[in-house]
């Protein structure tokens, strides 16, 4: 099973809280069912979670690029699908504080 290493923080200096990142390059072992499955999964236990969720949606974003970048454009327009998905909660779910820390945070 490959797993793919997040760089992020050698890249930006954020250092990840979660494990969704590994979690995402474990589902993409097995398909755009199972990454679905992960998504609906940290939406029902941390879309509330300012600092968790925002992390979900930066792990989403650099799936999308990910998968890109490997010519795997059929999973890069799932996780993109994805991202909109959990970016438009952020935007008509979160207050100002929230939205704050997830702009932040994610630009």
């Amino acid at each position: 099973m490959k797993i793919t290493n997040w760089n992020i923080e050698e890249m930006t200096g954020y250092k990840p809280k979660t494990t969704f990142y590994t979690d995402l390059s474990i589902a993409d072992n097995f398909g755009k069912s199972a990454i679905l499955d992960t998504f609906e999964r940290v939406m029902k236990e941390w879309k509330e979670d300012t600092e968790y969720f925002t992390e979900f949606v930066m792990a989403l974003n650099w799936k999308i690029w990910e998968h890109h970048d490997n010519g795997n454009i059929e999973i890069a327009k799932v996780y993109n699908d994805l991202w909109e998905k959990a970016q438009n909660y952020v935007y008509n779910n979160w207050d100002e504080e929230q939205q704050s820390y997830y702009f932040r945070t994610t630009d």
